[in-house]
């Protein structure tokens, strides 16, 4: 991520909490529905992302094309988003979508855990190879993506999650959905000032060990976080952890893997 996209998302995330408490699903909604315009026109994309044109510009463009359509309050999170100077135009695109997914954590209901959700079908994609090819197909119509997403999680997930996830499979921006699921929970657990750490270990951990093991890792990432935890017998032994881009991996498999490696070599 480039120092102008980063300082771009910053002055976003400042414009959001600034909304207040007013920001929730239909604002998501609406932001996410302006990002699959840009994604579709690259020369509206080109137009709003190019950071040699003037703020007050784009702003008049944004209100032009989507005036009528959104609510207030979107088009001037669009306009704060597009006054920004970003890296790449693309990184627009992924600034609007995390500026919504930011949007539907701060609205989710007391008690629910949307990011744990959001892993729950992760898990639910992984082991199921049919869906995760129905989900991911280009040959498929956005229309009948959000369908399938709306079928397979009714009454089994929050309206929150069921949104996340309908935009992770019509805009995916090249990442596949598993990776993009993974994102957008990192992004929801980020908005609560929290990060997750995934715990994959041959046998399911008791409560005392994962105590231990969270209270460890906070201290050393001198942040909260927020555990999920996968069983992979194929570990034999040991664990793997992966908080953001860190991965700690301590398992018998990768240290078999190494010695099988030093002889080979």
């Amino acid at each position: 991520m480039g120092s102008a996209t980063t300082e771009a998302l910053a002055a976003a995330r400042q414009a959001l909490g600034r909304a207040g408490s007013s920001v929730g699903l239909k604002t998501a909604e609406e932001l996410f529905a302006v990002g699959h315009v840009l994604g579709d026109s690259a020369q509206l994309r080109a137009l709003l992302g190019d950071p040699s044109s003037d703020a007050s510009a784009k702003d008049a463009l944004v209100r032009r094309v989507f005036g009528g359509s959104v609510s207030e309050q979107t088009l001037a999170l669009v306009s704060s988003l597009v006054g920004q100077r970003w890296s790449r135009q693309d990184d627009l695109l992924a600034g609007i979508e995390e500026i919504g997914i930011r949007a539907i954590a701060s609205s989710a209901p007391a008690g629910v855990s949307l990011d744990a959700e959001l892993f729950s079908v992760g898990n639910a994609v992984a082991g199921n190879a049919e869906l995760e090819l129905a989900l991911r197909s280009k040959l498929a119509t956005p229309e009948a993506k959000a369908a399938l997403v709306e079928k397979i999680l009714a009454g089994r997930a929050s309206e929150q999650t069921v949104a996340l996830v309908r935009q992770v499979v019509i805009q995916p921006r090249g990442r596949s959905v598993r990776v993009a699921l993974r994102k957008t929970a990192a992004i929801v657990a980020s908005q609560e000032g929290l990060s997750i750490a995934t715990v994959t270990s041959a046998r399911p951990l008791s409560d005392a060990q994962l105590e231990r093991l969270q209270a460890s890792l906070s201290r050393a990432y001198e942040r909260d976080l927020r555990f999920n935890q996968v069983v992979d017998p194929s570990l034999i032994g040991g664990l793997r952890v992966q908080v953001g881009d860190d991965v700690i991996d301590s398992s018998v498999a990768t240290r078999l893997a190494d010695v099988r490696l030093q002889l080979a070599g």
